[in-house]
């Protein structure tokens, strides 16, 4: 089932998420319920609280990107058919240089800056099976995992811009949380009392 997601302003997104256990209710139509809600939107992650709920749970496939063509063989390589489930993830440390990527988010449509992040990340985390895993990842690969991170801990991809950066769009993330904005994908906005 194809889930409205939450769009900027709504007060989830600024959550710190919880953990969950194997148990949680529906834990399995849930992730199915997020594939599918992400493939329709086009997005390359999507995490719990952009469908409304507070939990440490976020997914990624990363396989689109393994078209560009500015992209090393090796780095195409390692981002095609990379799809995983990350619950409960925790990053243990971010090491290498910078690097500035322009990103977006399904959350946030219409808005993509230029954001800067270490270039390497080790995550602690469990997969839809509760298999835990304690993995390094780099490149593209740690900024996408990086990004849908930060939303379970209640960050946004716009926290990480110069104030002169948050001004000028400042006026487009008011009409996103007002729902004055055009997608091709179900979104529910905060200040209206229904989502299209």
């Amino acid at each position: 089932m194809i889930l409205p997601i939450v769009a900027y302003g709504d007060p989830v997104l600024r959550k710190v998420a919880g953990d969950i256990d194997k148990d949680y209710d529906k834990l399995p139509e849930l992730i199915s319920n997020m594939w599918e809600t992400m493939y329709n939107a086009h997005g390359v992650g999507l995490a719990a609280p952009q469908i409304g709920k507070p939990i440490r749970l976020f997914l990624v496939d990363t396989t689109p990107f393994a078209d560009d063509e500015d992209l090393t063989e090796k780095e195409k390589k390692q981002l095609d058919g990379f799809k995983k489930v990350f619950i409960n993830a925790k990053i243990e440390e971010e090491t290498g240089e910078e690097w500035v990527f322009n990103e977006g988010c399904l959350s946030i449509p219409d808005v993509r800056e230029d954001v800067s992040r270490k270039g390497t990340i080790k995550v602690h985390y469990f997969d839809e099976n509760f298999k835990e895993y304690t993995e390094t990842f780099d490149g593209l690969l740690a900024r996408v995992i990086q990004h849908e991170y930060d939303h379970i801990e209640g960050v946004l991809f716009t926290d990480k811009l110069s104030s002169l950066k948050k001004r000028l769009i400042k006026g487009r993330l008011t009409n996103i949380s007002k729902g004055k904005i055009k997608v091709d994908y179900r979104m529910r906005f905060p200040a209206l009392k229904k989502g299209r």
